[in-house]
């Protein structure tokens, strides 16, 4: 059944469940699915984050977990209770009134799919309709997005740090928002199916800012209720665009104009990251410079060159040492990331 008929028969509760995970996630959603009943008077919307390349069987694995049929679904399709709408690889789940985006827009966090547009549109698509639900992963998507859901009267639902695989993105979002319910994965389901039968407001829906008719661009770049903030003096990873600042409550942000967005978590992860692209593109610098550098030498050495020899074999020396220095910084690195990780 259609959310807007289903809404007519039975009023307004709590039916707009959107979920987010990453490390450790699979397993948390399969359990998650488990327990959920095959009349279950909500839909679900799930973003994992996955790579961008090949197919995902997440819908697959989902559907055999548990009651409910899980879809990678397509752009503009009809939102209906009791069933699963999983984020395709390399693409934005966004959730509008009565039916679903799929949209190649802007990474969000260094990720596509990410959590946080899922999470702010459906806020702004439905309000206190909205159970947002973050499960086990790293760093803080998501966290931006909780804010909204809870700004526009949600419920905001998280998996005990403790119980889960990977604790980033649980603990981050306690840390910035102020949670409703913090529970056990094997809780979680009997929360969910109370509030899918409790009633909300039935004051007039939230006014959907963007609307399923604007443009992949408008839909996820910055939009008109999020001020620019004040420019940072960092520039976008992704595109090299200015950076602007911006604060919600203790959480920072930096967002381009074109709408990549970073907290200042993953903001750190990627600037790592193309610190070490930039290491390796030397490192390999340094080794085609030594072996060119040899080889010249062995010309001269043929030539009976010997000064020429000479100089080409220091200068191969000369990338050598530098060679050895920067393999040492690279393993201290990603060492580091590893820990950390």
């Amino acid at each position: 059944m259609q959310l807007e008929e289903e809404e007519r028969l039975n009023g307004r509760a709590h039916d707009i469940i959107v979920v987010g995970a990453s490390a450790g996630g699979v397993q948390a959603l399969c359990r998650l699915m488990h327990g959920l009943p095959a009349d279950l008077a909500a839909a679900i919307f799930v973003v994992l984050h996955v790579p961008a390349e090949g197919t995902s069987a997440l819908p697959a694995i989902l559907t055999r977990s548990g009651q409910l049929e899980a879809v990678h679904p397509s752009d503009r399709e009809p939102v209906r209770h009791g069933r699963i709408y999983v984020a395709p690889p390399d693409r934005h789940l966004l959730v509008h009134r009565g039916c679903v985006r799929v949209l190649r827009g802007p990474r969000e966090n260094g990720a596509r799919p990410a959590v946080d547009p899922l999470f702010r549109t459906a806020a702004r698509a439905y309000g206190s309709r909205v159970v947002a639900v973050v499960l086990s992963g790293n760093l803080d998507d998501g966290a931006a997005g909780v804010l909204e859901v809870k700004e526009r009267g949600g419920v905001v639902v998280v998996q005990d740090p403790g119980d889960a695989a990977f604790s980033g993105m649980p603990r981050n979002t306690i840390e910035y928002s102020r949670v409703d319910h913090c529970l056990t994965l094997a809780d979680i389901p009997k929360l969910l199916v109370r509030l899918s039968h409790e009633s909300v407001n039935r004051g007039e829906p939230p006014r959907d800012p963007l609307g399923p008719d604007r443009t992949e661009s408008q839909m996820t770049a910055m939009d008109e209720e999020k001020a620019l903030g004040v420019p940072s003096a960092f520039v976008c990873p992704e595109c090299d665009g200015t950076l602007w600042e911006l604060r919600d409550g203790d959480l920072l942000q930096f967002r381009c104009r074109v709408g990549h967005v970073f907290s200042a978590e993953s903001g750190l992860v990627a600037e790592s990251d193309g610190l070490e692209r930039a290491l390796w593109t030397a490192l390999r610098s340094l080794e085609e410079n030594a072996g060119m550098a040899r080889r010249m030498a062995r010309q001269a050495r043929e030539r009976r060159n010997d000064f020429s020899a000479a100089r080409f074999e220091r200068r191969a020396e000369d990338m050598e040492a530098r060679i050895l220095s920067l393999r040492h910084s690279l393993k201290k690195s990603l060492s580091t990331l590893s820990s950390e990780s």
